[in-house]
């Protein structure tokens, strides 16, 4: 005994349903997940390019100290008198120069 299974084509406007709420949030996704992220990726990297020698930074390990020496890709943080660190400049954080003032 053969079996015979036929199948019948779908309307060309049901794919489009079907696609419509994926597409939808696809794009919901991308505003309010990877944008801001980008966002936020170039600010980072503006802010660190553009650092000079006696801004006050906080890195990512929590350490706050006063820029001492700029390399090109590292920096030297004085974080008291006698004590200097070489750090990179992608673990700088925020500066705590700029917190400073907008708490004033």
């Amino acid at each position: 005994m053969q079996l015979h299974i036929f199948l019948q084509a779908s309307p060309a406007s049901e794919g489009v349903s079907f696609f419509l709420p994926m597409i939808l949030v696809l794009f919901v996704f991308y505003f309010f997940m990877i944008r801001p992220q980008i966002n936020k990726q170039k600010e980072e990297g503006q802010f660190q390019s553009n650092i000079k020698k006696g801004d006050r930074i906080v890195t990512n390990g929590g350490i706050h100290g006063k820029i001492s020496g700029i390399k090109e890709e590292q920096v030297i943080l004085e974080i008291s008198n006698t004590t200097k660190i070489t750090i990179d400049r992608d673990a700088i954080s925020r500066e705590k120069t700029a917190l400073v003032s907008k708490k004033k």
